[in-house]
């Protein structure tokens, strides 16, 4: 792991998962450093996000540290924020920062009090740990159903950059429960930062699906404290950064809950990359299309009802599908392929779609998502009990 310079990670068991393993982070940059973030869009929003909001506008973009739980939400309780901010403060004064500097976040169950003495409590102990090198503990703490940890790292003119994310069901970011956070040395302004984050989230968490649910938790916060002193140009850096988060995004539908195969679209020859992206969004979040990935079983014709239903205005007769480089569709019509064939290729653990319009436009959009199999019904019947 290349890691940047001048952050520090803690994880411990703070008591809020039912099961005795890391459940709280802390993320501290030894300096001021400037931030970004993008939040859900979800009309129900969690306490730690509005806090978050709140805490990240009083300080102009201005961060010190993130702390972060899992096993609990912290959404739809009657104590929310008075938690969220408590907890942010407690932070704060552990070490020696301003409380709109400490930005919260938490995932897990919606609807359940949580115990603000069990993180509170924790923050000692959580101090006392941190360490440049405990980047991966961190990573591990955030996690609910997720089966790994997902990090990415990349250097732009020398200056570094790391992320971790957690997700593997509730995803459909529209700014997944997604939480993601990044750490680079690099010198960026606030005002540099948050278009590039913009920019770089469109092109990543924005295009992943498992099951179209979007979190009321989703947060994705990118720290920059300039402790490498490099000041990369803002281009390379963006295209840095957007590398980051897009390895991250894959990673979790990769993960998704229940998923066996990622799964690729690509939409190309609509009218604009809107259009385009929005017939794929409507591919990815299809159920009969996922299933039938998830069965092998290459039933095109799934695919082009879903980009029919995006609302989007195309000449189905101008319609070409391949799926693992096959072509399946022709015009409209069933193009002459071997089934059986086919199928092997769809047993592969990633698959692709792709779906072509042919005529003048040149929208293209890409989009990912996971097949969709029972043991993601098993995970959320019982998700809470």
């Amino acid at each position: 792991m290349n890691l940047p310079l001048g952050y520090r990670y803690a994880a411990t068991f703070a008591g809020i998962r039912k099961v005795a393993k890391d459940d709280l982070a802390l993320i501290v940059s030894d300096t001021l450093a400037a931030a970004a973030a993008v939040f859900t869009k979800n009309r129900v929003v969690a306490a730690p996000v509005a806090v978050a909001r709140k805490h990240l506008a009083l300080s102009r973009g201005r961060v010190r540290a993130l702390i972060v739980n899992a096993g609990n939400a912290n959404c739809a309780t009657r104590t929310g924020e008075r938690v969220a901010a408590g907890c942010a403060r407690a932070a704060a004064e552990a070490i020696g920062a301003k409380v709109e500097e400490v930005l919260p976040a938490s995932t897990g169950v919606i609807g359940v009090e949580l115990d603000a003495r069990l993180i509170v409590d924790a923050i000692p102990k959580l101090v006392q740990g941190l360490d440049p090198a405990r980047f991966q503990d961190a990573a591990q703490a955030i996690l609910t159903t997720d089966t790994r940890a997902k990090t990415a790292f990349a250097t732009v003119k020398r200056a570094r950059i790391a992320g971790m994310t957690k997700g593997s069901g509730m995803i459909h970011p529209r700014m997944a429960t997604t939480l993601g956070f990044v750490m680079t040395d690099a010198a960026v302004t606030p005002a540099a930062l948050r278009p590039a984050l913009k920019r770089a989230i469109e092109r990543s968490y924005h295009r992943i699906s498992v099951d179209g649910d979007t979190s009321t938790n989703d947060m994705v916060a990118v720290l920059a404290n300039g402790a490498s002193g490099l000041a990369p140009p803002p281009r390379a850096f963006e295209e840095a950064l957007a590398d980051v988060l897009e390895s991250l995004a894959r990673q979790i539908v990769k993960d998704g809950e229940g998923a066996r195969k990622l799964v690729t679209i690509e939409v190309e020859g609509a009218e604009s990359d809107r259009a385009a992206e929005r017939i794929a969004r409507e591919i990815a979040n299809s159920p009969l299309v996922k299933t039938a990935i998830a069965g092998s079983d290459p039933n095109w014709g799934r695919i082009l009802s879903a980009a029919g239903n995006a609302g989007v205005a195309f000449d189905s007769r101008r319609a070409k599908i391949h799926m693992q480089g096959v072509a399946v569709c022709r015009d409209g019509l069933a193009a002459d392929f071997s089934e059986e064939e086919l199928k092997k290729k769809l047993d592969e653990t990633e698959c692709v779609i792709r779906f072509a319009i042919r005529g003048r436009g040149s929208g293209h959009a890409r989009f990912w998502t996971c097949d969709l199999t029972e043991e993601y019904v098993r995970i959320n019947a019982s998700y809470r009990t």
